[in-house]
C-alpha cells in the first residue's frame, strides 16, 4: 500500500523497471546470435585471419634493412588500409586515414656556434640533436637552416642532407604503428578462430547431436563378445557364427587433462550446445572491441596536429551549417508564418472598422474578414508546425526506429525497412539520420524512376549507418551546391560520412554513417 508520502508508489515503479530491465537483458542475450551486428562481427573475424597471417609475414620478412624503407613502409601502409577497410565495412568503426608519407627534411651541419644555431632552430619549431660542433636539425629544409646561419653570423663549415626519401621511409612513425598493430593482430585473429570453432561449431554440432544420432544405424557386433565386470576386467566370449548382435551406441567426451565421459543420451549435449551459442556473439565482441581498440590506437592519426586540423575543419562546417540553418529558419519565419499573421492583423483591423459602424449593410463584409482572418491564423498555426516539425520532429520522441517507420509508411514509394537499434543514439545524432533518410527517400521518388525502395539503419557499437537502395535508373552523384553534398557537408559537421554507389542503370546504394554520439 502507499504512504502518504507516495514511497509505495515509488517502490513498485522502481520494481517495474527492474522488471522491464531484466527481460530486456534476457532478451539481447537470447537474440544475440541472430542480429546483424553478431553475423558482422563473425564474418570479419574469419576474414580478418588470412589478412592478420600475410600482415605478419609481411611485417617479419621486410624488417632487414634494405628492405625497411623501400617495400616495408609501402607496405604496411597498404595493410593498414585494407585493415581499417575492413573494420569500417564490417563493424562500423570509421577511422580517419593517417596523413601520407611525406619525408622530413634533415639537414646535418657542422658548426663552432652549434648551440646558438641549436636555439634558432629550435625556435623555428625544429628538433635539434647537438652534439659538439655537430648537430641534425630536423623539420626544417636546408635553405631555411643556411638563411638562419647567415643571418646570425653563423659559420657553416660542413653540411649535408642524408637519406632522403627512404630514410623518411624508414623513419615513418605511421608505419612503425602499422607494425606494431600488425603483430598485434595475428594474436587477435588467433582467438577469435578459436573462439569461432570452439564456440559457433561446437554450440552448433552439440545442439544437433540428437538428430545425427537417430539419422545413424546401430552400431552391432558378431562372431564374438566382449563382456565385460564393473570395476573388473573384460573377457571375450564367443559368438555364434554369422549372428549379429546389436548394442548400445556410447559418446565418448575426453578432455586433456580432465577426464572422459561416456555419455549413452545425446540430448544431455543440447544445453551444453545452447550454452556455446548464447556466449559466442559475446566471446566474439570481446575480441573485435579488443582489434576496434588497437585500430584506433595504431592505425589512425597520431600527431596532435592532424588531429587538431580534422577538428577545425569539423568545427568549421558545423558553424556554416548552424548559420545556413538559422537563416532557413528567418526566411521560412518572413516569407510564411510572419506574412500570414500581418495578413490576419490587417484583416481584423477592417473587421473591427466595420462592426463599430454597426451598419447593417457592413454586417455581411466583416462576417467575411473574420472567417478570412479565421482560416489565415489556421493556415499559420499549421506552417509553423511544419516549421517546428523540421527542427525536431516530435515522432522522434520514441526513438529513430519508430520515426523511420512513419517515414516509410509515409513514402511515395514502397519501402521495406530493415532495422536494428538495440541502444539509441545520441539526439542530436537520431535528428541527423531522420532527416538524411526524408531527403535519400524524396531523391529516390523524385530522380530516380525506382519502383521499390529498401531503407535499413543499423546501429552498431559507436556507428549508426543509415541505407538506401533503389532499383532505379542510377547515375546519381554529388555535384556543387546539389542536394546530396548539402547532405555530405551536413553529415560531416558530426564527423560522418556519406558514400555514393549509382552506376548508370542502376541500382543506386548511398550509405550514411554516423557517430553513435556528436
Amino acid at each position: 500500500m502507499a504512504t502518504a508520502g507516495g514511497h509505495g508508489a515509488v517502490g513498485v515503479n522502481d520494481a517495474g523497471i527492474m522488471t522491464r530491465s531484466a527481460v530486456s537483458t534476457l532478451g539481447r542475450v537470447l537474440t544475440a546470435p541472430f542480429s546483424r551486428r553478431t553475423w558482422a562481427e563473425f564474418w570479419y573475424v574469419l576474414v580478418s585471419v588470412p589478412l592478420a597471417v600475410a600482415g605478419f609475414a609481411f611485417t617479419v620478412v621486410t624488417m632487414v634493412p634494405p628492405l625497411l624503407g623501400t617495400v616495408s613502409a609501402p607496405g604496411v601502409r597498404k595493410f593498414g588500409d585494407a585493415s581499417r577497410g575492413l573494420a569500417r565495412g564490417l563493424l562500423g568503426e570509421d577511422v580517419p586515414v593517417p596523413p601520407p608519407l611525406r619525408p622530413e627534411p634533415q639537414v646535418h651541419v657542422r658548426t663552432p656556434d652549434a648551440a646558438r644555431l641549436a636555439a634558432l632552430a629550435v625556435a623555428e619549431g625544429a628538433r635539434v640533436r647537438q652534439r659538439g660542433s655537430r648537430a641534425r636539425i630536423s623539420g626544417l629544409p636546408a635553405s631555411r637552416v643556411a638563411e638562419l646561419a647567415s643571418g646570425n653570423h653563423i659559420a657553416i663549415s660542413e653540411s649535408h642532407q642524408p637519406g632522403g626519401w627512404l630514410d623518411g621511409a624508414a623513419r615513418d612513425k605511421t608505419a612503425w604503428r602499422a607494425r606494431g598493430y600488425l603483430v598485434l593482430k595475428l594474436p587477435l585473429a588467433v582467438a577469435g578462430l578459436a573462439v569461432a570453432a570452439g564456440c559457433w561449431l561446437s554450440g552448433l554440432f552439440f545442439l544437433t547431436v540428437p538428430a545425427l544420432w537417430t539419422l545413424l544405424p546401430p552400431p552391432v557386433i558378431s562372431g564374438h563378445v566382449t563382456a565385460c565386470r564393473p570395476g573388473g576386467r573384460c573377457i571375450s566370449l564367443p559368438g555364434p557364427s554369422g549372428v549379429s548382435v546389436p548394442v548400445a551406441r556410447h559418446f565418448m567426451i575426453s578432455v586433456n587433462g580432465v577426464g572422459t565421459w561416456n555419455l549413452t543420451n545425446p540430448l544431455v549435449l543440447v544445453p551444453l550446445g545452447a550454452a556455446l551459442l548464447l556466449a559466442a556473439p559475446w566471446l566474439t565482441r570481446a575480441v573485435t572491441q579488443a582489434d576496434r581498440s588497437l585500430i584506433r590506437r595504431l592505425l589512425g592519426p597520431a600527431s596532435l596536429d592532424e588531429r587538431a586540423r580534422i577538428l577545425r575543419e569539423s568545427r568549421a562546417r558545423a558553424v556554416d551549417d548552424s548559420a545556413a540553418r538559422l537563416r532557413g529558419i528567418e526566411r521560412d519565419l518572413h516569407d510564411g508564418a510572419q506574412a500570414q499573421l500581418v495578413a490576419l492583423a490587417m484583416k481584423l483591423g477592417l473587421a473591427k472598422e466595420k462592426l463599430s459602424t454597426a451598419a447593417p449593410a457592413d454586417l455581411a463584409r466583416a462576417s467575411q474578414l473574420v472567417d478570412d482572418a479565421q482560416r489565415g491564423a489556421i493556415e499559420a498555426i499549421a506552417d509553423l508546425r511544419v516549421l517546428a516539425r523540421g527542427i525536431h520532429p516530435p515522432v522522434l520522441d520514441n526513438g529513430l526506429a519508430d520515426a523511420l517507420a512513419t517515414l516509410a509508411a509515409r513514402g511515395a514509394l514502397p519501402v521495406e525497412l530493415v532495422t536494428d537499434i538495440p541502444e539509441r543514439p545520441s539526439a542530436a545524432i537520431e535528428t541527423i539520420a531522420y532527416f538524411s533518410a526524408a531527403e535519400l527517400l524524396t531523391n529516390a521518388a523524385r530522380h530516380s524512376g525506382a519502383r521499390h525502395v529498401t531503407l535499413e539503419a543499423v546501429h552498431v557499437s559507436g556507428l549508426l549507418r543509415i541505407r538506401v537502395s533503389d532499383d532505379g535508373n542510377g547515375g546519381a552523384r554529388s555535384v556543387p551546391h546539389g542536394g546530396l553534398r548539402g547532405l555530405a557537408d551536413r553529415i560531416r559537421t558530426v564527423d560522418g560520412r556519406l558514400d555514393i554507389s549509382s552506376p548508370l542503370g542502376g541500382p543506386t546504394v548511398v550509405t550514411v554513417e554516423l557517430p553513435s554520439h556528436a
